[in-house]
């Protein structure tokens, strides 16, 4: 994180406050159009061929090409997806900080687009920016896991539980998928354990360091344990080696110099 602050300090100013919100908008207006003509989000969708040709604007409007799934669904469910997404954004920004957030989403962006442009049949066309999306969703997760929200606005539910059941569906989706897919969901792990992985090593190492500070603190604060002990003097074995001692009857234990008569 320390690379990330000095980046911060030296090209913080470029980032753009709110960049999610400027994306859900962009996505919801693409929605409309599209809703009205489907044969218009053609012309968005990232094609490496098309991109040769000179339609370089293919390179980042695939990010506002909604999902099929949004269209089969209808507007409903489209803008609680998009309200959802504004929510996480927000979240994510005020948790991590603007910088932050603009630098993940856009390494995540270029790495798909840049997937796309190398795999060969790796078009990101509908939906491709959905897995990009749930990666905020791991995010907000790691940052604020106990943060609750309102599954369909019924059931309270912490956010780590659907960034573990966001990362189960997206991997399972893994599995026999076009290589626009695998490439999306792919990178959008990557980005994720790239920002995040070497925090949570790091705080795992910590937590091993601290559990055995404490342990070896413990050790050396807890009380020798002795063979023998003067009921009345308290000498042991330790302090007075040559020492002998007696055990009486009645169990008590004393040195030669103070056994009773």
């Amino acid at each position: 994180m320390s690379f990330l602050n000095r980046l911060e300090r030296s090209i913080g100013r470029f980032a753009v406050p709110g960049l999610i919100r400027y994306v859900v908008a962009l996505i919801g207006l693409v929605y409309l159009l599209g809703y009205a003509s489907p044969d218009y989000l053609s012309y968005l969708m990232l094609s490496p061929g098309k991109v040769m040709q000179g339609e370089v604007w293919r390179l980042f409007t695939w990010l506002f090409v909604p999902g099929q799934s949004y269209g089969s669904l209808g507007p409903i469910w489209m803008a609680i997806a998009l309200m959802f997404l504004w929510f996480l954004g927000d979240v994510l920004e005020g948790s991590w900080g603007t910088f932050k957030l603009n630098l993940f989403y856009l390494t995540g962006a270029v790495g798909c687009t840049l997937a796309a442009m190398v795999l060969p049949g790796a078009e990101m066309g509908l939906g491709a920016n959905t897995f990009l999306n749930l990666s905020l969703i791991l995010a907000v997760g790691t940052l604020v896991p106990d943060l609750q929200v309102m599954l369909f606005f019924i059931i309270p539910i912490k956010i780590k539980w659907l960034a573990w059941f966001s990362l189960v569906i997206s991997s399972l989706i893994l599995l026999g998928s076009p290589p626009a897919i695998q490439a999306a969901i792919t990178i959008s792990i990557v980005n994720y354990l790239v920002y995040f992985g070497p925090a949570y090593i790091q705080n795992r190492l910590n937590a091993q360091r601290s559990a055995a500070r404490r342990e070896k603190f413990i050790q050396a604060s807890a009380p020798n344990e002795t063979l023998h002990r003067c009921e009345v003097c308290g000498r042991t074995e330790e302090s007075n080696p040559h020492l002998d001692f007696r055990v009486r009857v009645d169990g008590r234990e004393y040195c030669e110099e103070h056994l009773p008569k």
